[in-house]
């Protein structure tokens, strides 16, 4: 069979099978369809839910003004697909090219597409954890029932991390007029994403809205009382705090379980793939069958030093999905690279944040725009001498402009006039980022490489 064959009885015959049946999921079976795809399509997810935007439900739900029953994305065409919904992916068989699902059914494809995305990481402490009044945000289940606890007025809601979740969080309690703090181990919110300069305003910025803000401390223990309901946080610096809903923000874990002794290179950081999202095998060759997109992808990134970069990023996971799955029905000469530039943005205390590039890449920071003091400005990121991210409060207009800079690799320092440039932004300071061989909670990009802090994975091949 010719290769325009193979691939026009892929496009009309073909078995395609997505594990994941979220927003890398939909977009990418919406894809398919669009681009022409006649075959059998197969969606396979582990909650009950057709695919739902999960941004709101750490904003506009935790306000009050959403319900997370109407979060329901929007869909562009209908899909013909198979929905199995509510039972998780088990295992693959990349030989046979069968999943395995949790209620032991299979399900063969001929292109596979993986988007599991992450999930919240819990509290390390099992006992602790099943403590009534102790949360994670990242289901709609979860905001649901978070969501039902902080309408019950709680007498203090503990956050445990301030990264962008957590901040959010802190300021959804503060919007209904909650008491609430927060502990951070680094010192300030935001510092992994954003850096120890911005993270200052953002420190103030919760302070002055009301938060008991502990900074430079970790949690120890949750207590719980007789009944089995969570009473106090202990933290390291011997402080105690009294609250009745702890809620863990301490970042995400990849779903890769399921892909354990599969043969493909995943692990705890995802699962790797090349820039048209095939995926690595556990020896580093693509495959040309298996397919990944979204939270769960780690990619290289020509923009920033062909790093591979796992994003957790609304717009990172649609763009992935298109280009997936794009590249899964056409031959080698018709695939596209995915080169998105990361963005990312946050609603927290009525400030609007966001960011271009990959903040945690940059060494220092210029306050191009605005002043900190404001808390109105544009700062831009620096690396070896070129523009990398850039990250704005309450001035998004301007970022188009910045991400220009990053796409072609402008100089740094910036030396040109900008619009309300203020003296003290004409030098660049230390982005101070926290030591990399200490890692702090809620990371938004994870770079991979051969940091000594990398955790070593052993690969069982599966028999076949």
């Amino acid at each position: 069979m010719t290769v325009e064959g193979f691939f026009e009885r892929l496009r009309t015959e073909g078995r395609i099978v997505i594990v994941g049946a979220s927003l890398a999921g939909l977009t990418a079976a919406e894809t398919l369809r669009a681009e022409g795809f006649t075959g059998s399509l197969t969606m396979i997810g582990d909650e009950p839910y057709e695919p739902y935007d999960r941004p709101p439900l750490s904003k506009a739900v935790l306000l009050g003004k959403a319900s997370p029953h109407r979060t329901d994305l929007p869909r562009r065409r209908e899909l013909d697909a198979d929905w199995r919904l509510g039972v998780a992916a088990a295992g693959l068989d990349l030989g046979a090219r069968r999943v395995r699902l949790a209620d032991g059914d299979e399900v063969e494809y001929d292109r596979l597409l993986i988007a599991t995305g992450v999930r919240a990481r819990p509290w390390p402490n099992e006992t602790e954890a099943q403590l009534d009044g102790v949360f994670v945000l990242r289901t709609r289940d979860d905001a649901v029932a978070l969501h039902r606890r902080l309408g019950a007025a709680p007498r203090r809601v503990f956050v445990i991390g301030a990264g962008f979740t957590g901040s959010e969080i802190a300021s959804a309690c503060r919007y209904q007029d909650l008491a609430v703090t927060v502990a951070e181990r680094a010192n300030a919110p935001l510092v992994g994403a954003l850096g120890g300069v911005v993270g200052a305003v953002a420190a103030e910025l919760q302070r002055e809205n009301g938060v008991d803000l502990r900074t430079g401390v970790t949690v120890t223990a949750l207590e719980g009382d007789t009944s089995g309901r969570v009473r106090a946080a202990h933290l390291s610096d011997g402080g105690v705090v009294e609250t009745d809903v702890v809620v863990v923000s301490l970042g995400a874990t990849r779903n890769t379980e399921w892909l354990t002794g599969s043969g493909l290179g995943a692990g705890p950081r995802g699962v790797a793939c090349d820039a048209g999202c095939r995926a690595f095998d556990f020896r580093g060759i693509v495959t040309d069958d298996v397919f990944v997109a979204g939270d769960v992808a780690r990619s290289p990134h020509p923009l920033f030093n062909y790093q591979f970069l796992s994003l957790e990023h609304w717009g990172n996971a649609v763009s992935q999905a298109e280009v997936a799955a794009h590249n899964m029905i056409s031959p080698s000469a018709d695939r596209r690279p995915h080169i998105w530039v990361p963005a990312f943005w946050s609603s927290q205390f009525g400030v609007n944040i966001k960011s271009v590039g990959v903040p945690t890449m940059g060494d220092q920071i210029m306050i191009t725009q605005g002043s900190l003091a404001e808390r109105r400005f544009v700062g831009a990121y620096g690396y070896q001498g070129r523009v990398i991210a850039a990250v704005s409060f309450d001035n998004t207009r301007w970022l188009q402009f910045y991400q220009q800079l990053i796409e072609t690799a402008a100089p740094f320092p910036l030396e040109y006039s900008t619009v309300d440039r203020r003296p003290e932004g004409r030098r660049p300071i230390p982005a101070d980022f926290p030591d990399p061989s200490l890692p702090t909670h809620g990371p938004t990009v994870t770079l991979s490489g051969y940091s000594p802090v990398d955790r070593r994975l052993v690969f069982t091949p599966a028999r076949h």
